[in-house]
């Protein structure tokens, strides 16, 4: 094992932890390790990651991190630094818990260390070391799991108690999901291969391979219960979404015809619209067609009744998963000879788009009311509407300020 894990005074189940909100901390509040700037300086923006519901993001910066909270859009906390940054900073949906990797640019915080840090008690309360840097990681209530290039750590949250190793096969970009809903515990990682992903049922001890693409996997994402999962490569052409219980693919569309690097793909809590950002500087919105059983689980307390449902349907057939309606995506009117036109001629182009600056990483999520929530590590934000009837432009929210430069704060 190529770990060793600490610990200080145990840790305390998550689903206990106090509401992460300090908007009145500022810069100067104490540190126990993590010590206060005090210089003024401009600040460099290293990444940007959503929490587990999409209505905060954290902020990874050359000198600590920030929080912002989405709708409304505001900066709720931060902690600035003298003694380095964090490239990783997860949170765990809104409470005080907080996991940070050091950007090893003048940091004494290495990038081969997690910690664990609780902000209540200003401390760390837990470590874990790796003999290579740590690529990213993911947090659920009851699990944390490392991501290294080429292996995966699951871990337990009560006690760090190692549960699982994955291998996988290279990982620069650190790509794993998991699933956040209470009755369904999934995992999604890079396989063995290229172009595969491996899916990790754990509370029915159940994996599946799906080969995805035929090219490396550059972006995917899970339903909140784990049930679909929608895959991109670095050729960036086509999204993919598939069953995760069968593998079977559902639904595929189209980014475009010229290759792209798939920067995030995001989607809708009821599983209605994909979003997708890239290097082209065009976020794009597609309509899904799938349906899947229990994708209303929230509603329901028994924790077998969704999956066990979800399985029983689709080890039969596609029917069920797949809706009448095709959707409100363009599709080329010479669908009926896709036999012999090149396959993007068939394809289900994007309902709606939206356009950025290019070249420059921006991740995306789904707000309320038919909006798309758009971040940038160039410190942009942005608020945009589409049309769920229309289509086409999406339209910018004026009342949101379009270059809000995190940088300068």
């Amino acid at each position: 094992m190529s770990s060793t894990v600490s610990t200080s005074r145990g840790i305390h189940s998550p689903a206990r932890l106090g509401t992460y909100e300090s908007p009145d901390a500022g810069a100067s509040g104490s540190f126990s390790q993590l010590e206060p700037d005090i210089d003024d300086g401009e600040t460099e923006l290293l990444s940007v990651s959503w929490n587990q519901d999409y209505g905060c993001f954290s902020a990874g910066t050359s000198n600590g991190f920030r929080i912002f909270n989405c709708e409304p859009f505001k900066e709720t906390f931060r902690r600035d630094l003298k003694s380095g940054g964090f490239k990783i900073v997860e949170m765990l949906f809104r409470c005080n818990i907080l996991v940070l990797v050091g950007s090893g640019d003048n940091s004494q915080y290495p990038p081969n260390k997690v910690m664990i840090w609780d902000d209540h008690q200003s401390r760390c309360i837990g470590e874990f070391s790796f003999r290579s840097e740590v690529r990213s990681v993911r947090l659920r209530r009851d699990r944390i799991v490392v991501v290294l290039e080429h292996k995966i750590y699951v871990y337990n949250f009560m006690d760090l108690k190692l549960l699982h190793q994955i291998e996988t096969v290279a990982n620069p970009r650190g790509l794993c999901c998991l699933s956040h809903h209470p009755n369904t515990s999934v995992l999604a990682c890079p396989g063995l291969q290229r172009g595969q992903v491996r899916i990790e049922h754990f509370g029915l001890n159940m994996t599946k391979l799906i080969n995805a693409h035929d090219s490396h996997i550059a972006c995917f994402t899970l339903t909140m219960d784990g049930l679909l999962l929608a895959t991109a490569s670095t050729k960036g052409t086509l999204i993919r979404i598939f069953n995760t219980m069968d593998g079977t693919r559902l639904q595929e569309v189209r980014r475009g015809v010229d290759r792209a690097e798939i920067y995030s793909i995001a989607l809708s809590p009821n599983v209605q619209w994909l979003a997708a950002s890239s290097d082209k500087g065009t976020v794009h919105i597609f309509s899904l067609r799938v349906r899947v059983f229990g994708e209303d689980l929230s509603a329901h307390s028994n924790s077998a009744q969704g999956p066990a449902m979800f399985q029983q349907n689709s080890s039969n057939a596609l029917d069920p998963l797949i809706s009448q309606n095709t959707g409100a995506n363009s599709s080329s009117s010479l669908s009926f000879m896709r036999g012999v036109l090149p396959k993007y001629f068939s394809s289900e182009w994007s309902f709606a788009q939206f356009h950025l600056p290019e070249d420059t990483q921006f991740i995306t999520a789904f707000g309320s009311q038919n909006t798309v929530i758009i971040v940038g590590l160039d410190g942009s934000f942005y608020r945009c509407s589409f049309d769920p009837v229309h289509g086409g432009e999406m339209l910018h929210k004026e009342a949101d300020k379009p270059k809000y430069k995190l940088a300068r704060l």
